[in-house]
């Protein structure tokens, strides 16, 4: 994902409901999102469903990760020739 522009990707509701096909035109083209403002604070994001999608890939695999590095603090990790070994036995079954 795009960096955002804050001078160009910061709108309030009422720009962006004025001129919705605009903006999801140049979401679509800049890959980058619209964060949506209502009285001043932010509301809302709206981004390209490919890139949420990604987002979200991230996310889950920084997830995982992080639970494998928890797995392996407590002691609960194999060794890589005893994973190995059991990958290779259970091909073999």
């Amino acid at each position: 994902m795009s960096r955002l522009h804050f001078d160009k990707d910061i709108q309030p509701l009422s720009d962006f409901r004025a001129n919705t096909a605009s903006f999801i035109r140049q979401i679509n083209e800049t890959r980058r999102p619209i964060v949506i403002t209502q009285r001043g604070k932010g509301v809302a994001v709206v981004m390209d469903v490919s890139e949420y999608e990604a987002m979200q890939e991230r996310i889950e695999l920084l997830e995982e990760i992080q639970k494998s590095e928890a797995q392996i603090s407590a002691g609960l990790g194999l060794s890589n020739s005893d994973a190995r070994s059991q990958i290779l036995m259970s091909i073999k079954k």
